[in-house]
């Protein structure tokens, strides 16, 4: 048995994990107490991670197919990489190396992100090299160096104790990094008088802790901005000494914004204009700390949206000092490491810029290269724009899912059957993107790899392998290294001779040298005994907390630049076809698109599948109840699902995760209504506004079916039904036993041969091991299968009620006669003492909604319930919904 220091492989947190290994196999993950990012605490999805680990549905060796319309074949890595290098050179080659393009991830290690950088830009020649943090963080990345001269956040975590007003916008940090989430929770805690406003359409679970809510019509944040800079004028509350000592612009931007007085802006907004004044007050007293995420981001004027948040820094002095600065929180592990090497269409390592011929001279001289070419490349959704239309002909996707994550997913589907040739380099073997790939390439994953990754304060940590990858997956960097020596043999020889990840570390710590991320003190060994921030240059013994509190900025001036734009609004305005905002996001259980949380049965139980939630009384004006099955459409698509009334949400909005794709759902997710619209700067597209309409489906003929066995298994069983459904789920649920819960419904009863193939699918065809009851007249068809006395799966068909506590009889092994006499008899009711367990709102320690209600009407307070249930006792993560779940019930009573 040993304990291995690592990284959580989630959130932008960067919390740190010891990995328990046990005979080369995870067996467990805690906290490490010693991290400076989470010291100690974990969420839920962190504290699981070793489950994910011990998961099948590995991709285990590569596997080619020759043509489309074959399946791929088990090959050799030498054949894999030999193919692959061939059909590479062959295209470009003919048609240049543009025709080429890179796809990767900000769940990726900084040197893994390093080779592929230097792949692209070093050796083939092209700037097609793009990421999925292009979806995340550029419009983060352009609103630093346009305001602050550089993409450098200037906070530290510990500005959260510091703080006296903390401003959230655009971000539901208690699900999106619950673990600052607490320290927010703490800090207030010890100071009563800290201040905490939430900017969200949304009424969230960090929204409800807020002293000052300001829930905005989507995307009229900027606007918002601009009207409190006006508040701040018009009362004096700007710092006249450092806009005159540190920054530039002022009067211009100053003029802009005298248009936008309160009571102009709460039209615009829909917010009180006495709101607008309070949230400017407390964040000119400050000292203030901006927390913010993809709700500026993910916007069509994302750049604005963030510059504008910055210019109330500049304008009251709230940076460089403790407690003020405006920090962006990254949706990724490593999106901080990608930026750091340029792993960006735009970027050059080092936070060097593509336009700027010095920068590429020096990059070229630091690869030994004769140039780096200087025509932009691609950016994620041009780049699969450029495949559909045949412009890029090869493209290699690595360590991400854009089959499922990309806006505009018809679209997406289209590029990639159009290409010629797709490798995926995967961890996953199940991913939507998979089975687009004519190569498909195993790659290790967290715990298994070495490395490093940077957070969203510039901490850099090591990641350490606790066990060898499974089969034949090999670290990513040395996939692309190995490519590299094949497809150009002698310079690829020469310009990537890494062994080990750390001698990639090495020479990306040298290119840093002079720059404002300069790491040149930092090696291995070091980082081996604690994480550290950057600058860390040679001879410095602490990397720094905080930037800029001499108010000297990496601009030609030495002055900050303050950012003058007009409020515009989303890109794609409602209408009497589409009336209805939709917003997407995160839940506080899931990752992304569920490639590995979603293997895992407990982190279901919050919420077990995708809905979109809307406001009730919109709901009533369509005649809508809670469960119905209603049909989403925008212009790009249309979506099945069921609905369900939030408090959330004001009228007019409606909301649906981002996590569910094609492999459990029919359809393709919610990405695809989402458009394709992107920032004119970052180029990060608007994922978290589209324009639908919301109509009820009719869908009479339901079915569910329940199994118990392996997740994997179950998940694959279930995904070759998903599209023969005009409504369909595959989730799981359950504890120490897994249990497969598939839903669907249809227009019409289904054909006799479909039947058939899904009861012998799931085992439900065998006379012996089942009991069954029917009911031609009312169309009620019940199944369970029985073996050796005990429930392990079930089919109910006409009327499936019956699944909430079906499926948790299944989960407990339950003993067959507890459901002979319901089996038998045709009604719904459960047998005496059955009822599902409900809405699970601890998953840490697997209590139950009904329990906590209960313990509630009883006159339990949030102490009462976490000594005596210990719901919100581990990592937290429940908290505020434990306090939700006391104010409505106590106004209830």
């Amino acid at each position: 048995m040993s304990v291995v220091s690592s990284v959580c492989c989630y959130c932008g947190t960067g919390c740190g994990v010891l990995i328990e290994t046990d005979a080369g196999k995870m067996t467990g993950v805690r906290g490490d107490p010693m991290h400076p990012a989470n010291h100690g605490k974990l969420c839920t999805k962190g504290t699981t991670l070793h489950l994910t680990a011990q998961a099948g549905g590995r991709a285990l060796v590569p596997e080619l197919r020759v043509s489309r319309d074959e399946a791929r074949q088990r090959v050799s890595w030498d054949a894999a990489l030999d193919h692959a290098a061939e059909r590479f050179a062959a295209i470009i080659r003919e048609h240049g190396p543009d025709a080429v393009g890179i796809y990767i991830s900000g769940q990726l290690l900084t040197e893994d992100y390093y080779v592929f950088n230097k792949l692209a830009k070093g050796l083939i020649g092209t700037n097609n090299v793009d990421t999925n943090s292009r979806l995340c963080m550029s419009s983060a990345v352009a609103g630093y160096k346009a305001t602050l001269g550089a993409d450098a956040p200037p906070g530290c975590y510990d500005d959260i104790d510091h703080a006296g007003t903390i401003f959230i916008a655009g971000s539901n940090t208690a699900y999106a990094h619950p673990i600052l989430f607490r320290r927010i929770e703490e800090a207030r805690k010890r100071n009563p008088d800290l201040k905490l406003i939430v900017v969200d359409p949304r009424r969230t679970d960090t929204a409800q802790e807020a002293d000052l809510h300001l829930s905005i019509l989507p995307g009229t944040d900027v606007a918002l901005f601009h009207s409190m800079l006006n508040v701040m004028l018009w009362e004096e509350l700007i710092s006249r000494d450092y806009i005159f000592a540190h920054t530039e612009g002022w009067e211009k931007l100053r003029e802009t914004v005298r248009e936008y007085t309160p009571e102009k802006v709460a039209t615009i907004c829909g917010v009180a204009a006495a709101d607008i004044v309070q949230a400017a007050r407390w964040f000119a007293q400050g000292p203030t700390l901006s927390l913010y995420c993809q709700g500026l981001n993910q916007s069509s004027c994302g750049v604005d949206k963030n510059a504008a948040l910055i210019n109330l820094h500049l304008a009251t002095g709230q940076i460089g000092k403790p407690g003020a600065a405006p920090l962006s929180l990254t949706g990724q592990p490593n999106a901080m490491g990608g930026r750091e090497v340029g792993g960006m269409a735009n970027l050059l390592s080092a936070h060097r810029d593509l336009v700027n011929p010095e920068h590429r001279a020096e990059v070229a001289q630091l690869w030994g290269v004769d140039s780096v070419p200087e025509k932009p490349g691609k950016t994620a959704v041009e780049m699969f724009e450029a495949v559909r239309r045949g412009e890029i002909k090869a493209l290699w996707i690595a360590c991400t899912n854009p089959a499922q994550s990309m806006p505009n997913q018809a679209m997406i589907h289209e590029a990639l059957r159009a290409a010629e040739f797709v490798v995926v380099q995967e961890a996953f073997a199940d991913t939507e993107t998979v089975q687009f790939a004519d190569l498909l390439l195993p790659a290790s994953t967290w715990g298994e790899t070495d490395g490093t990754m940077t957070n969203s304060e510039r901490r850099i940590s090591r990641v350490h392998a606790a066990v060898p990858p499974p089969g034949e997956a090999r670290a990513d960097w040395a996939i692309a290294t190995e490519f590299a020596r094949r497809l150009l043999p002698e310079q690829g020889v020469r310009l990537f001779p890494y062994e080990s990840a750390e001698d990639v570390f090495n020479e990306h710590r040298a290119t840093t040298r002079g720059r404002d991320l300069d790491i040149t003190g930092l090696s291995y060994a070091l980082l081996d005994a604690g994480p550290q921030q950057w600058p860390f240059p040679a001879g410095a013994h602490l990397g720094k907390p905080r930037l800029y509190e001499d108010g000297v900025f990496p601009t030609e001036s030495g002055r900050a630049r303050f950012y003058d734009a007009p409020y515009r609004p989303v890109a794609e305005p409602i209408d009497a076809r589409y009336p209805l905002h939709l917003n997407t996001g995160r839940l506080r259980d899931q990752w992304h698109g569920m490639s590995r949380t979603g293997l895992v049965a407990r982190l279901y139980s919050h919420v077990e599948e995708p809905l979109l939630s809307m406001n009730s009384q919109d709901m009533e004006r369509r005649q809508l109840h809670d469960g119905d099955l209603v049909r989403v459409k925008s212009r790009r698509g249309s979506l099945v699902i069921k609905v369900q009334a939030s408090a959330e949400l004001r009228g007019g909005q409606g909301f649906i995760p981002m996590h569910w794709g094609g492999r459990f759902m029919a359809g393709l997710g919610v990405n695809a209504l989402t458009l394709d619209a992107f920032d004119p700067v970052s180029r990060q597209p608007e994922l978290k506004h589209a324009a639908v309409q919301v109509e009820k489906a009719v869908l009479p003929y339901r079915r569910a079916i329940m199994l118990r066995g392996d997740g994997v298994t179950l998940l694959r069983l279930a995904q070759p039904f998903l599209g023969r459904f005009d409504y369909a789920t595959a989730g799981l649920t359950g504890r120490d036993n897994t249990v497969l819960v598939f839903q669907a419904a249809s227009v019409g009863p289904l054909p006799e041969s479909l039947v058939q193939e899904m009861d012998a699918a799931f085992g439900l065809d065998d006379p012996l091991l089942t009991m069954n009851y029917q009911d031609a007249r009312r169309g009620i068809w019940k199944k369970v299968r029985v073996e050796d006395g005990v429930i392990t799966g079930a089919r109910l068909s006409g009327e499936t009620v019956a699944q909430d506590w079906l499926k948790d009889l299944i989960a407990e092994g339950a003993s067959a006669m507890e459901v002979r006499s319901w089996l038998l008899a045709p009604v719904a009711l459960p047998p005496a003492g059955k009822t599902g367990r409900g809405h699970i709102v601890c998953n840490c320690l697997n209590v139950a909604e009904p329990d906590i209600v209960a313990a509630i009407a009883a006159g339990a307070d949030l102490a009462a319930l976490q000594s005596n249930l210990k719901c919100g006792t581990e990592c937290g993560s429940c908290v505020p919904e434990l306090k939700r779940l006391i104010a409505s019930n106590r106004v209830a009573a």
